[in-house]
């Protein structure tokens, strides 16, 4: 097998590594996992099936539901958008992961993505002083998405208490917390980060949400792109920081499992965040080849690489970028599925998935 990134090749001939003691190894990856967006509460039933039947014959045993204010949170009922799953809702989809043996593990967005496009969500709707940038970019014009401020003493309050309640009605052992491509942090004109470095914002945040976390025993999942240097690799600002949030990296607990992102090019990050300490996954999309050279970076290094190091890759993620529902059809190949990421993540997880089974053979 031919390995398709050069920056592999220098990290699996550091002579610390130790590569000469380890055989090859086949073994299933730990985690083999699905990413997608809530479903609506008309298609839960729908979804709940596709737990129970499709995730165990394509050998899945992690699911990331992306939930954000899709719930209807009875701590915090105003932060509930529309369409918002019930209580009952997300019991169907606990029983079906249970049944299915597979891991269900709720996301909810911290710090950044607090809006998209025109509309801003909940939280910054009905609470405008937790906003990073309060009464900038009217109609988020000029921006991607808003923040919070990581730094407003009321915050975390409201961000906690959403958090244990959707970490206990999935009863969930684990918890996504989102925090990619964060872009509004440290604002000039925000009275409490304005003076502070935004690695320093960004690991604050970080270690607060791992705290909380860890006060229940639970893992904490994120996305890693802010903890890569966008320059240094040549990777740019999406998948990667280029606004000095990388150094967070050194400032952060070891025990976040680490989601690296990467959809156009199989770089080999994972392997840094291992070497760093941290359990990762590898997260594609839509490119199959990207999702199968990713595959391989993993396969590399848990065959080659020390003891410690093989353990933290723990395999992979596959993202959707769409809702569960979506993408339920698209894999079951039904007809006028609208959306194209559904559709092309689909396929993807169908190639990708199919590659780890034959690691067992």
């Amino acid at each position: 097998m031919k390995l398709r990134c050069p920056l592999l090749l220098f990290l699996l001939s550091l002579s610390w590594l130790n590569l000469s003691a380890y055989s090859a190894d086949t073994e299933l990856l730990p985690i083999r996992g699905l990413h997608c967006g809530v479903p609506g509460p008309n298609d839960v039933a729908m979804c709940a099936k596709f737990i129970r039947e499709a995730l165990p014959k394509e050998g899945v045993n992690t699911l990331v539901l992306e939930i954000n204010y899709k719930y209807q949170f009875k701590r915090h009922p105003e932060l509930a958008q529309e369409g918002a799953l019930s209580q009952a809702d997300v019991e169907e989809l606990v029983a079906a992961c249970k049944d299915a043996g597979v891991q269900l593990i709720p996301q909810f967005n911290c710090l950044g993505h607090q809006s998209w496009s025109r509309h801003t969500f909940p939280l910054l709707t009905k609470y405008p002083e937790f906003d990073e940038s309060p009464g900038k970019y009217p109609d988020n014009e000029g921006i991607y998405c808003r923040s919070y401020c990581p730094l407003h003493p009321n915050v975390h309050q409201v961000v906690f208490a959403l958090i244990d309640e959707l970490a206990e009605v999935f009863q969930a052992g684990a918890f996504h917390v989102g925090m990619d491509e964060v872009f509004i942090l440290g604002d000039e004109d925000c009275p409490r980060c304005q003076t502070k470095s935004k690695a320093e914002l960004f690991a604050g945040e970080v270690t607060a949400l791992h705290d909380h976390l860890a006060r229940s025993q639970r893992t904490m999942w994120m996305w890693s792109d802010r903890f890569i240097n966008g320059e240094i690799t040549g990777i740019g600002e999406w998948e990667a920081s280029q606004n000095g949030t990388e150094a967070a990296i050194l400032q952060v607990p070891k025990d976040i499992v680490m989601c690296d992102w990467h959809y156009e090019k199989a770089h080999a990050t994972a392997p840094y965040f291992a070497l760093h300490g941290f359990p990762v996954v590898s997260c594609p999309w839509r490119k199959a080849d990207v999702a199968l050279g990713q595959l391989e970076i993993i396969q590399k290094v848990r065959q080659y690489a020390n003891e410690p190091v093989k353990q933290r890759m723990l395999g992979v993620l596959q993202t959707t970028w769409c809702g569960m529902s979506s993408f339920v059809r698209a894999y079951n190949g039904e007809e006028g599925v609208r959306s194209e990421s559904a559709r092309e993540s689909a396929d993807c997880f169908k190639k990708l998935f199919a590659a780890i089974r034959e690691m067992k053979n």
